[in-house]
């Protein structure tokens, strides 16, 4: 066999050279792909002008021109990524949103997949590169590192079926797995590495569905099982996060028996927390442990025969006349093209090997490729739940027609109520109810959504309150605008029984600020916040 530097080259980034076997697995992953893609954008239709937008929470037009006084033409670019340069107003937002869904539903239809994953990854990364506080999610980077890495897994051409003359090649199908399986290690490591008392006594999963960002009824069920279960479900967190993913290295029969441990285990995980589409996207890529030989064997038998075909003819090398007539043309410039697979490919490798080496010891490696891919969320560290938080604190809007009678603003997705069940309703992402939960654990200085979100509240912007589920001060905005904080629990069995709530909360004070509006539209602070940050 020939090992020379320009043949491993082409074994590792040629398509024709690729893995033929994982055509189907390929389909499967670029399809559950789009339809993530597609959460994501429909999601943000519904919140983007509130977010971000001119009356928004943390308007994006007022960041970018902080960034561009900050820095120069080129480094502004560089820095934060985004076509919200050449306009952030409602309208660009939301051509942001609408071609994103756009090019998702192609991408699901199998329509060009190189050209709408470029489109998607454009867009998303706008939002995000703009977003400050609303897009600092680890979901966020894993998407887009998926996405982008995915331009060089899918088959070329307009409808190109399953690619069958243009498998993966191997370099893009394993840069996916390999991201699989960081966010899975990795986020075993942290857990050990933070020093989290909880997880080296096994009583990290103990208070774990009541105090995420968003927990769900099934978790309110499962919270009230004995601790051996909670202990148990640590120990196979652990097992699995630092030593069962390691079979993706495997040979094909173990990779099949950790895919067929995991995927349970990620259902399990979507049906007790809402985590977005963070659960998702892991789910999909775990496809990728799987061949054609294992999918023809579970498809259902009409597809096999069109299957069969299809495989055959990837084996046989056949290709089609209209593919010869194009392939002159595809000659003059695959050079070019493995050139830039193999550059962009090789550069993500490098940068995320050296962060997960870094996690364990800061070993002298070259940082600027590492930080130069930053801006672009494309070689990402990740690490879940490093530190498991030791109570549930909720914040909440309050505003006053005159001081002394004060009513609740209503949220869509957060627990308030106590009488209404936590919902299950990942992959949909309220980037505003998740960013308040992260709030709730910090001071309102650290986070300025919250007084921000007060002042818009005072001048009834239509953006900002389409990110309630009401409001309650429809005809005239309120008078005065504060911020509660509570904790909650989870009731227990008897409770529910009795009453009917899922939820008890007792007042911890006020989290930030009291705004009050005064005749002259002026803005003043009339009572400071009395609470301190939890952890």
């Amino acid at each position: 066999m020939d090992w020379s530097a320009a043949s491993a080259i082409g074994w590792l980034f040629e398509a024709q050279r690729g893995a033929s076997d994982r055509l189907i697995p390929r389909w499967l992953v670029l399809r559950a792909l789009g339809i993530i893609y597609f959460s994501a954008f429909f999601s943000l239709i519904f919140q983007i002008r509130g977010l971000i937008g001119p009356v928004g929470i943390l308007p994006a037009g007022s960041y970018l021109q902080a960034v561009a006084q900050s820095l120069g033409h080129w480094q502004r670019l560089w820095y934060a990524p985004t076509l919200l340069w050449f306009s952030s107003g409602a309208a660009m937002l939301h051509a942001l949103g609408w071609a994103g869904m756009i090019a998702s539903l192609l991408l699901v239809l199998n329509l060009w997949p190189r050209a709408t994953l470029a489109v998607c990854f454009v867009c998303f990364l706008s939002f995000v590169s703009a977003a400050q506080d609303f897009s600092g999610y680890q979901s966020d980077g894993m998407l887009l590192e998926a996405g982008f890495v995915s331009f060089f897994f899918a088959p070329p051409g307009f409808r190109p079926g399953l690619g069958p003359t243009h498998p993966a090649s191997r370099a893009s199908l394993f840069l996916l797995q390999w991201e699989w399986f960081r966010i899975y290690f990795q986020s075993g490591a942290v857990k050990l590495l933070s020093g989290d008392p909880q997880w080296r006594n096994y009583t990290a999963m103990d208070e774990y569905y009541q105090n995420g960002p968003l927990p769900t009824w099934l978790g309110w069920y499962l919270q009230h099982l004995p601790h051996w279960f909670h202990a148990g479900t640590v120990y196979a967190t652990l097992a699995m996060e630092l030593g069962l993913v390691w079979m993706f290295l495997l040979p094909r029969r173990w990779r099949i028996i950790c895919f067929f441990i995991v995927t349970p285990w990620q259902i399990g995980v979507i049906l007790t927390a809402n985590y977005t589409f963070l659960n998702y996207l892991v789910l999909a890529m775990g496809v990728l442990l799987l061949d054609d030989g294992f999918a023809l064997r579970v498809l259902p038998a009409k597809w096999r025969g069109k299957l069969d075909v299809a495989l055959a003819r990837a084996k046989n090398g056949t290709i089609t006349d209209i593919e010869r007539s194009l392939s002159s043309i595809r000659s003059h410039c695959s050079a070019l093209k493995l050139a830039t697979s193999a550059v962009m490919l090789s550069w993500i490798f490098y940068a995320t090997t050296a962060e997960l080496i870094w996690m364990f010891a800061r070993v002298p490696l070259p940082t600027s490729p590492v930080a130069a891919l930053e801006p672009f969320r494309i070689a990402n560290q990740y690490g879940l739940f490093a530190v498991m938080t030791r109570g549930r604190y909720e914040i909440e809007f309050q505003g006053s027609a005159d001081g002394q009678n004060w009513v609740a603003y209503p949220f869509r997705y957060k627990p308030q109520d106590l009488d209404q069940p936590p919902g299950i309703y990942a992959p949909y992402q309220p980037r505003f109810d998740w960013n308040l939960w992260f709030a709730s654990l910090g001071s309102w200085r650290e986070y300025p959504i919250v007084p921000n979100t007060e002042v818009r509240l005072l001048s009834n912007s239509q953006d900002v309150l389409a990110l309630f589920a009401g409001n309650p001060f429809p005809s005239n905005p309120p008078h005065q605008i504060r911020a509660m904080l509570w904790q909650y629990w989870f009731t227990n069995m008897r409770e529910k029984r009795t009453t009917g709530m899922w939820w008890r909360r007792q007042l911890l004070g006020l989290y930030a600020p009291t705004l009050e509006r005064e005749s002259d539209g002026q803005i003043k602070v009339i009572e400071w916040p009395t609470v301190q940050p939890r952890q």
